[in-house]
């Protein structure tokens, strides 16, 4: 596999375990059966068939994937699945989250479960300050012995100075941005650069990544998430390949009438960034359930309107050949 430069760490053997190729980064979402629990099977084939589409890594159980929904029993079934279905093509990364007490149960969950990395999300409900925010992360790190990549979103905001204390935490391999302050990442590559010999992974994992990725690359960041994949992978390989190689007019014909007028979709109800993905999944024809509460489904004239977005965005595909 051909690696775009920045896209893969050598200097730290914990990071270059995870082995990131060029891609987008696979967040699937978690499938129900019509009695509400997880549905196993349809998670093996939605994980195989984003691998098999070219996705660079899973992230398993994470935000898209609804992990605030799923128990330790669920959870662990997921990540093995996924695990298994991706066959050590690519890796597979599971969330970990809450308190740090059940990080850190998660985060072993997961390294029984075969995953090779962690995402470290918020912890659960506290505002904290620097100095418990870098504990709590720090306890996670050392808890197993995989890669973990920190997100930075909601409660868990970071200064420069934190996060190069990550940076040389054993362990930690990188942050992941649902913030999107560019000023403030900014800052932070100058300082961990500036502080911390070696490479330290930066990824864009706002909500639609790529509406906003133009902008982020600007930055040095080259990984970002991709929702889209989940329902619409050859879009989404077709923007990352656009950019990558520099074709301007494919990145804006798809921004322009595909991700905006998904984006603008997405705002239009609380929790579609994954509400409106499963949609998508669904209309793509793969039964993965609805979301479970707190979130909700989608209204039927905004699922007809995603479908008439997919159908453009396919279209803009079309024309391009």
């Amino acid at each position: 596999m051909n690696m775009e430069p920045g896209e893969l760490v050598t200097s730290a053997p914990l990071a270059a375990r995870l082995n990131l190729p060029s891609g987008p980064l696979f967040f699937p979402v978690t499938p129900y059966g019509p009695d509400g629990s997880v549905d196993l099977d349809t998670y093996r084939t939605h994980v195989r068939r984003g691998v098999e589409a070219g996705a660079a890594a899973v992230f398993a159980c994470c935000g898209t994937g609804e992990f605030h929904a799923l128990t330790p029993e669920e959870f662990e079934a997921c990540v093995r699945v996924a695990v298994e279905a991706a066959e050590g093509r690519v890796p597979v990364v599971a969330g970990a989250g809450y308190g740090t007490a059940l990080a850190v149960r998660w985060a072993r969950l997961a390294e029984a479960a075969g995953a090779d990395g962690l995402l470290a999300m918020p912890p659960y409900l506290v505002v904290a300050g620097q100095e418990g925010l870098l504990r709590h992360y720090r306890e996670v790190a050392a808890a197993t012995a995989l890669p973990v990549i920190v997100y930075q979103r909601d409660n868990a905001v970071f200064t420069p100075e934190t996060v190069v204390e990550f940076a040389r935490t054993d362990g930690i391999i990188g942050l992941k941005d649902g913030l999107g302050d560019l000023d403030l990442m900014q800052r932070v590559i100058s300082a961990v650069r500036s502080e911390v010999p070696g490479d330290f992974l930066y990824f864009n994992g706002l909500p639609t990544a790529e509406q906003t990725q133009l902008a982020y690359r600007a930055l040095g960041v080259t990984l970002y998430s991709s929702a889209v994949f989940c329902f619409a992978p050859e879009i989404a390989l077709a923007f990352h390949q656009a950019l990558r190689g520099g074709d301007d007019s494919t990145v804006e014909k798809l921004l322009d009438g595909f991700y905006r007028p998904f984006v603008e979709l997405r705002a239009r109800g609380r929790g579609y960034a994954v509400a409106l993905v499963k949609a998508g999944v669904r209309l793509r024809g793969l039964d993965v359930g609805e979301v479970r509460p707190p979130l909700h489904e989608p209204t039927e004239d905004h699922v007809k309107q995603l479908a008439e977005v997919i159908e453009r965005g396919y279209a803009l595909l079309e024309e391009a050949k």
